[in-house]
């Protein structure tokens, strides 16, 4: 049995949206290309037939792996966020010390981290840090660039 990941309601939404995608239009896509390149002939000679199903082939592998992760999600409820104290889902605004600035990080489950937009996953080290944390409290975390000391300002649930 596969384990239990979890994710925001938005990250589930993103899952079965691309699964749909998969699915139908893609699919379709690739159905296209498979009929075009056997028109050019000798299969045994012809790449455009043989890129296509391996395009096939990743497509069914994603929808596959998309399954069992729908299958296997578990929607944190953000309206039941305590932001007493950061869990994941939180939104923490923290001050890092050595930037002199603000920071605001969503904490996630690991599928849906993507630092680029501040989605951090709560198995990252400033995440983990992070966890169980209140308003107020000052971290020293080690990082893969160094350590950083982030103040934690403040612990909101995500806006809606």
């Amino acid at each position: 049995m596969a384990k239990k990941q979890m994710y925001t309601s938005e990250g589930l939404k993103k899952l079965q949206e691309e699964l749909l995608y998969l699915k139908t239009t893609r699919r379709d896509e690739i159905k296209n290309d498979i009929a075009v390149a056997r028109s050019f002939g000798d299969l045994s000679e012809n790449s455009e037939y043989d890129e296509a199903r391996n395009e096939q082939a990743k497509n069914e592998a994603r929808i596959k792996e998309l399954e069992e992760l729908i299958d296997n999600a578990e929607v944190i409820d953000e309206n039941e966020i305590d932001t007493s104290v950061v869990s994941l889902g939180s939104v923490v605004r923290v001050f890092d010390e050595e930037l002199q600035e603000e920071i605001e990080y969503s904490l996630v489950g690991s599928n849906e981290a993507n630092p680029l937009l501040s989605r951090i996953s709560d198995q990252s080290p400033v995440g983990r840090a992070l966890m169980g944390t209140r308003e107020g409290a000052v971290l020293h975390v080690e990082t893969p660039s160094g350590e950083i000391v982030l103040r934690v300002l403040e612990v909101t649930r995500p806006k809606v």
